[in-house]
Formats: C-alpha cells, structure tokens, sequence
C-alpha cells in the first residue's frame, strides 16, 4: 500500500501563472488562514478549491480545537500515515508528535506496523479506536464506551474526524504521489502484509 517514491509527482504544485481565478483565491485564502503557501496535501486538492478550503478549515478544527489533547490528536495521525504507508504525512507528523509527547518507542513500533508495547491508557484507547475503525470500519460498543468515558461524546466525534481526515489527506497523497518535502529516503518502512 502507498506510493513507490520513485514514481513521478502526478498532481504537483500549479504555476502560479497558470492558476485559475477560483485556485489563485483559494491558495490566497490558504496563506491567509495559515501563514504559509499551500503545502503537501493541499497542493493536489487546489484542483477542487473549494475542497481544498473546506478540508484545509477542517484540519485546522482537528489539530488546534479538537477536545483532545494534541499528544493524542498526534498520536492518532501517526496512526493513520501508517496504516495508509503515507510517507508524506508521516514526515510532517512525526516530529510534531514527539514534541507532543508520543514517546519515540511508540512511534518506531507504529512506523514498523506493530502496535506499541507501552502506552498511556489514553494512547490506548486512541489506538483501540482508531485501529477497529480503520480494520474493521466499525468500532465496538466496549471501545466506544470506553472512548466516550475518557473522552467524552465530543472526543469520541473528534477521533473519529482525525481518523477520517487524515485517511482523506493520505488516499490524496497517495493517488497524487505526492513527493516527500525533504529530500532522503522515505521515513516508513514498507508494511509486511
């Protein structure tokens, strides 16, 4: 699963003089909401600027509004880049969720598709959740409640909206190869099925 890093880049960034009126507004929009230019995902979805913008506000909700805290909201996206073997993703992410708190033995085990050996309890329903959701595309009663009790019915909303969006940002990167913003080799192993 996930893209050969060899392949070439099939939605790369558009000139700047080639935009579309509709892509040129969006990609101002963008800078304006965030402070930077369009960046990694976002480069592919300015072919839909709408979508761009509403995935872009979505994501800004999940990392900095979300009811959980980041180490988890972080944690849960490191989750999902490995699942969807996103190297784009876990690239970005991988950094800010150790600084987040993920512990860098937790990490490594979900960069080699184990499931780590120590966890905090919230860790652990995090990936509870988000692995049935992502396996199964369901999640059991025990899971929920258990989610629902640490979390709260808005955490457990939360988690499944990372879960959702950050599988949407990595079949974007993944069907548009998209092409890792530092040069080396990719940071994920490939996934032993």
């Amino acid at each position: 699963m996930g893209q050969a890093m060899t392949d070439t880049d099939r939605l790369p960034e558009i000139p700047a003089e080639t935009l579309s009126a509709a892509q040129a507004a969006a990609a101002a929009a963008f800078r304006a909401e965030r402070g930077v230019p369009v960046f990694g995902p976002f480069v592919p979805l300015l072919r839909s600027p709408d979508l761009m913008l509403c995935a872009s506000r979505m994501g800004l909700y999940l990392r900095y509004g979300s009811a959980l805290p980041l180490r988890i909201s972080e944690f849960v996206i490191l989750i999902v880049a490995r699942l969807w073997s996103q190297q784009v993703e876990w690239q970005i992410h991988h950094p800010i969720a150790l600084k987040a708190g993920v512990a860098p033995e937790a990490a490594q085990a979900l960069a080699e598709g184990r499931r780590p050996d120590t966890m905090s309890a919230e860790e652990a329903l995090a990936y509870a959740f988000s692995t049935e959701l992502q396996h199964n595309r369901a999640v059991s009663d025990a899971t929920y409640a258990a989610v629902v009790a640490q979390f709260g019915e808005q955490g457990a909303i939360d988690l499944t909206g990372i879960n959702g969006y950050y599988a949407l940002l990595a079949m974007t990167m993944n069907v548009a190869r998209t092409a890792l913003p530092e040069d080396g080799p990719p940071p994920l192993p490939p996934l032993v099925r």
